[in-house]
């Protein structure tokens, strides 16, 4: 008897409940269409700021789908060098921090060109760019070999792991794989939203890497999203909206993987989620106007470059307090300057000081 849909006979012919679908995807269509003419009409610069923050919010929030903690200003570094774009002092960055960059862009800027084996290999390597998961080595740019025993998808942390499912087997990888390609690149009926949804579930199911599956397969679906809307911009990040929602997200991959091959339920959370994605951009949007509006009646003030480079950061979301310390660190000069820059900034109303006093003092942006 099968345990999961990959042994199933008809594995992988996955049917689902057209009638039960059409509303949600004409749903999701139509924001996405909404979405798309509200960012048309943004001058070039703010779309261009959005595209940007979306990026970043989709490296980030992808990796710690997987319990990984990306630092935000070299990911949006990164972002910023390979996109030519000027963003005032950019960080040092991480060649790993680079590798996953670089799979995004390839999978949203080059989503017209064909997903072939060589490219999902290119894709890996760039993920794991020392070879090495952590601690763990990692056969980079090539199958997995189940040396180790069987792969079992898993979440939770060291120790409180929960295992969801296990994937084909290692000898079946090639002609699998090689099968999913075909039928992901064919020029078929089936809408580039659905394929997304369809495309994401199947290569989760294969996880034909030692490391990096989940990671990729939302870079496919990403993939396939830019090619529903002919567009390699993004300002929409499901990888956020799954890490919002990641526990329901791997309860319903177990009960799909151990259901049969009508996948109608596990396709109506993705299009739902989806949803919840496409209308979250409304708080990228949000951002991207503000520090717009706080630039147009702001830019005449006399700022040095270090105080225009925080006052950027924290419009851009800072991670916790900013101290006069962080200051220092960020702005690369001594602590009694940060002060200085900070006191400057809280006198002429940009900034204001949080509750609190002492060595712990805090500042945060004003309201006005």
């Amino acid at each position: 008897m099968a345990r999961y849909i990959h042994e199933l006979p008809n594995w992988p012919k996955f049917v689902w409940n057209h009638a039960r679908l059409t509303g949600l995807l004409a749903s999701v269509r139509h924001r996405q269409g909404r979405l798309s003419g509200r960012m048309e009409g943004l001058r070039f610069p703010l779309r261009t700021e959005a595209a940007l923050q979306t990026l970043t919010l989709d490296v980030l929030k992808s990796s710690e789908i997987e319990g990984e903690m990306m630092d935000r200003a070299q990911v949006r570094s990164s972002i910023a060098r390979r996109l030519g774009l000027d963003i005032g002092a950019l960080a040092p960055v991480d060649r790993h921090v680079d590798g996953v960059v670089e799979m995004m862009l390839d999978a949203t800027r080059n989503h017209a060109a064909p997903l072939t084996t060589r490219r999902l290999f290119g894709w890996h390597a760039a993920l794991f760019p020392t070879g090495y998961g952590g601690m763990h080595k990692v056969r980079v740019g090539r199958w997995r070999d189940d040396a180790k025993g069987p792969m079992q998808v898993v979440s939770g942390g060291f120790g409180k792991e929960r295992v969801h499912f296990e994937a084909p087997a290692a000898r079946r990888l090639k002609r699998e794989t090689e099968e999913f390609l075909k039928w992901f690149g064919a020029d078929d009926d089936l809408d580039a939203v659905m394929k997304a949804g369809v495309a994401h579930l199947w290569f989760v199911t294969l996880h034909p890497f030692d490391d990096g599956n989940g990671r990729i397969a939302r870079a496919i679906g990403d993939m396939a999203l830019a090619r529903s809307e002919h567009n390699s911009q993004r300002f929409y990040s499901l990888s956020a909206q799954i890490r919002l929602e990641r526990k329901t997200y791997y309860d319903l991959l177990e009960g799909t993987q151990k259901g049969g091959l009508d996948i109608t339920p596990w396709l109506e959370w993705f299009l739902e989620c989806l949803g919840r994605a496409i209308d979250g951009a409304e708080a990228t949007l949000g951002d991207v106007l503000r520090k717009a509006r706080f630039w147009q009646t702001r830019g005449t003030e006399p700022l040095n470059d270090r105080q225009r480079l925080l006052l950027n950061r924290l419009l851009d979301g800072f991670d916790g307090k900013l101290t006069s310390s962080k200051w220092a660190k960020l702005a690369k000069c001594s602590q009694d300057t940060a002060l200085r820059d900070i006191l400057e900034l809280v006198e002429r109303g940009l900034l204001i000081r949080d509750a609190g006093g002492g060595r712990s003092t805090s500042y945060s942006l004003s309201a006005e």
